[in-house]
Parts: C-alpha cells; structure tokens; sequence
C-alpha cells in the first residue's frame, strides 16, 4: 500500500483566520485514488477542518503529528499556488526522510521547490495527466529503488 500525504496551501500570508480554496483537495485525491487503488490518502484538512481555530497547545500537538505522518509517508503531494510556510516544512522533513515529492506549482524558481521536489507539475491539470498518463508511477517506482 502506497500512503499518501496531501500538503498545500492553507493559510498562506493570511493574518487572520482565513483559509484559501481547498477544494483543489478533493480533485487530487480523486486522482490519487483512481490510479493508485491500492492506497491511503491523509488529507489533514479533513481530519482538522477547524484547525485554524486550535489553542497553541492542540495546534502544536497537529503540527507535530502531521510532521510525523509526513516523514511516514511514501509520498507527498504538495499544492502551492503561491508560497506555505508549513507546506516548505513539510517538503524538508519529507526530503529528509527519502519520501517522493511532487509539487503542483507554478513557482519553479522557489528553492524549496527546485530543491526538494522529485517532480514539478505546473497545475493541477498537469498533475492529472502525469498521473493518468502513468509517468507518476514509474517515476515513483524508480525513486524507491534507489
């Protein structure tokens, strides 16, 4: 079984409470899971939907466990339609523990991303395809040989 970790924007450079769209959620792991049957998916808005609600001490004891569930993972996929500060963590701890990274942005000159990522789709759209087209599964197969 494959697992997945679904990153991305949540926040952003919001100062307040607000959130960005997270519907792109929804439409990746769809394709996640037509295409990787044998899978699971942690998506952490579902399981923390109110989490920009958390007092310090839940919103800590999360983070701490989404890190962990990262660096468990065999794959993350990180949507960036502009910068994350938890979305680059995520790509660090993920780097550090040889989990396959793809990236879904538009920002190719970000360091985290030209740096961290295994594979850079400008769009959802072309995300799609690189799974559909199954050049993510070969690529994510030779990563793990190696």
């Amino acid at each position: 079984m494959i697992r997945f970790f679904l990153g991305g924007i949540i926040q952003g450079s919001y100062q307040d409470d607000a959130v960005h769209d997270q519907t792109y959620r929804d439409r990746i792991r769809q394709v996640i899971e037509e295409a990787f049957v044998d899978s699971s998916v942690y998506c952490p808005v579902e399981e923390h939907p109110d989490s920009v609600t958390y007092d310090d001490l839940l919103a800590q004891t999360v983070f701490y466990q989404h890190v962990q569930l990262v660096r468990e993972a065999d794959v993350l996929i990180v949507y960036l339609p502009e910068a994350s500060m938890g979305s680059g963590i995520e790509m660090w701890e993920a780097k550090q523990h040889h989990t396959f990274i793809v990236t879904i942005t538009s920002m190719r000159a970000n360091w985290v991303v030209r740096l961290c990522s295994d594979a850079i789709c400008r769009s959802i759209e072309d995300f799609e395809s690189f799974v559909r087209s199954g050049a993510f599964a070969e690529s994510l197969e030779r990563y793990q040989k190696s």
